[in-house]
């Protein structure tokens, strides 16, 4: 499985796609079939999946709904800014139009669309560039159309009056189901069979205050949409393997065994690891940091959780950990104990 198709994603989107189906009156069995998901999944706002199975669901319910043009369309009207938690809030509670826009394409991947977006701006004219590469082409149209109903639906959820875009341009070929694209966008009409789908909006359109604008209220949000993709990213990557083996281990295997555990040279890990920003010492501290903290909150004694990590003595830990929290362990686990770990 490549990087791209292991990325974490919020279950919103696949939660959402679930719904369309079975409003189409597929049954749940095939729209989950060869995911790995359950229906509890789709239920649990909390759930993270791989884009390889957002992939798999799109797929199993565009074969079940024949692959009809337009089917897109429909599964997009079911997206609104509420059902994409802090996300969806901080769009509501953006200055303006624009505003949402930078936050919507900065935490795309808390979003909807599985496709990358940009905005190139030029002057007078913002447009706004579809990236679906990545997306097979069994899925691309339907995803294509999902995603332009939902940004017209949120806009209007947003600020109640339609705004006209300049310009459209998609890569579909032309079909009387996408007569209806020009009358959502505003526009006399629509150039298809285009190399990249886009659309241009007047940058001063953009600058529309948006009626429940509180700032005070969106930076709450927005830093709630940061951790919550900082969180994903330290899951992902090598750097999360890296963590996930360490735990597995309990925090004391040495880059070596990582290393065979990846079958990879300790050069190449250390060489991947400073890609990404990182170290195997600033991660190997890091998740015995972590496990240090849940054994202590699960009610381990101090000396019990220093054996139980392999230092060789209690006053080692206690330092190590000082440096970590800023505060001995028994204090923080005193602060702590019976309060439910988290598992990074």
């Amino acid at each position: 499985m490549t990087e791209e198709l292991a990325q974490l994603r919020s279950i919103t989107s696949t939660a959402l796609l679930a719904d369309f189906a079975l409003g189409r009156g597929l049954p749940l069995g095939s729209v989950l079939r060869d995911t790995g998901l359950r229906e509890s999944d789709l239920r649990d706002p909390s759930t993270e999946i791989t884009m390889a199975q957002e992939f798999s669901v799109m797929r199993n319910v565009v074969k079940g709904v024949d692959d009809e043009p337009g089917m897109g369309l429909l599964a997009g009207m079911l997206c609104h800014p509420p059902t994409l938690g802090v996300l969806g809030f901080a769009l509501m509670s953006s200055s303006t139009l624009r505003h949402a826009m930078d936050i919507a394409l900065r935490y795309a991947d808390l979003s909807f669309s599985a496709a990358r977006h940009y905005v190139d701006d030029r002057g007078p004219e913002v447009w706004v560039v579809r990236d679906d590469s990545a997306l097979p082409d069994d899925i691309r149209r339907f995803a294509l159309e999902r995603d332009l109903a939902a940004i017209q639906t949120i806009q209007q959820d947003l600020i109640s009056i339609r705004l006209p875009a300049v310009r459209v341009e998609l890569y579909v070929d032309a079909h009387p189901i996408y007569e209806m694209f020009g009358a959502v966008f505003g526009v006399e009409d629509v150039a298809f069979s285009m190399p990249q789908s886009r659309i241009s909006f007047q940058a001063s359109t953009l600058q529309t205050p948006l009626p429940q604008s509180n700032m005070s209220t969106a930076r709450f949000y927005e830093q709630q949409c940061a951790d919550l993709m900082e969180s994903r990213h330290s899951r992902s990557g090598l750097s999360g393997r890296v963590r996930q083996l360490l735990i597995r281990h309990g925090g004391s295997a040495d880059q070596t065994r990582i290393a065979s555990d990846l079958d990879v040279s300790v050069r190449t890990l250390r060489r991947r690891l400073a890609e990404e920003g990182t170290t195997f010492r600033e991660l190997s501290l890091e998740t015995v940091g972590m496990l240090a903290e849940e054994l202590l909150i699960a009610g381990l004694t101090v000396e019990q959780a220093a054996d139980r990590l392999g230092y060789a003595s209690v006053s080692a830990f206690a330092s190590a950990f000082r440096s970590w929290k800023g505060q001995s362990p028994g204090h923080f686990g005193r602060l702590h104990r019976g309060r439910a770990a988290v598992r990074y």
